[in-house]
């Protein structure tokens, strides 16, 4: 029978899971300091067990040359080795190195031996989750924006926006950075209307469909109600619908069509933003479960 209280206070100082710390405990006689060491040792010749354990911490980061700019997603499993300065170099390089790409998975796939000899020296999982690219072939800027940044061009939340436009580059620096820190606050999914996902936008129809026949209203008032409320989920996803966050009587179609006016034309071509582990499933497990399944193995 697995020693819980060894195992569970082996886990709380050294990090390791549930499963090692127990096989740990064993291989040394429930010895507390020998397991340490002994899963130390393992840590220090093996990279390869610490790439199956969740990375969701990490930065994000943007590069920004001329006509072309990358940005990247970058994981670690702790806050604490995002924050490591070797770890942000590291970042960094990756970041100048994929201006030379126009393809993620080659990148990725070209980089494997880098990310695995920096899991070797930092002793964590890192991987390079995504990679994203914007380009521009006509008059106009790409503006980046870091938000919660932690050292130069790296941070939580990273945003592009490319825009089209004969304006002044003071000018429209000033509103491609008000736009992009709109982005990285309101996160929008899509650039219009039209770019909306088919799916989403029918699951939402439906969904808002059901919530006004429970009214008990006729189908003429059901309809309009419906219509309604598509219409402020537009204005929640749609970048070009949404009201400014620094003027919310204004939305940003018509911030655009303003300074176009007094300006030159100008048009957003696209948006991307990255946030920090969106989308991944951190491991939640609470620690009797992991007991149990120790115990029944």
């Amino acid at each position: 029978m697995p020693n819980i209280t060894l195992i569970k206070k082996l886990r709380e100082e050294t990090g390791s899971p549930m499963g090692d710390c127990n096989k740990a405990l064993t291989e040394c006689n429930d010895d507390y300091q020998k397991a340490i060491d002994w899963l130390r040792k393992k840590g220090l010749s093996s990279a390869a067990k610490k790439s199956g354990r969740v990375a969701a911490e990490g930065v994000v980061g943007v590069i920004n040359i001329a006509n072309k700019a990358a940005m990247i997603e970058v994981n670690t499993e702790t806050d604490f080795v995002a924050r490591n300065e070797k770890f942000q170099q590291f970042v960094t390089k990756l970041l100048q190195d994929s201006c030379k790409y126009s393809d993620q998975q080659k990148f990725i796939n070209d980089n494997e031996s880098r990310v695995k000899e920096q899991i070797g020296l930092i002793g964590e999982n890192i991987k390079i989750r995504r990679l994203s690219f914007v380009n521009i072939e006509e008059s106009g800027a790409i503006i980046s924006y870091i938000h919660n940044k932690i050292s130069d061009n790296l941070g939580k939340i990273a945003v592009l926006v490319s825009f089209k436009s004969n304006a002044s580059e003071d000018k429209l620096n000033e509103l491609g950075k008000n736009i992009a820190m709109h982005i990285a606050a309101s996160k929008p999914e899509a650039l219009n209307i039209e770019d909306v996902d088919f799916k989403k936008l029918r699951r939402e129809s439906e969904i808002l469909s059901e919530q006004a026949k429970s009214s008990g209203k006729p189908q003429n008032i059901i309809d309009k109600m419906v219509e309604g409320r598509i219409r402020k989920y537009y204005e929640e996803v749609v970048l070009m619908e949404q009201f400014f966050v620094m003027d919310d009587k204004i939305k940003i179609k018509d911030l655009l069509k303003k300074f176009s006016n007094e300006n030159s034309e100008t048009n957003i071509l696209e948006f991307k933003i990255f946030i920090l582990g969106e989308g991944i499933e951190k491991d939640e497990q609470d620690f009797a479960s992991e007991v149990a399944s120790i115990a029944n193995k």
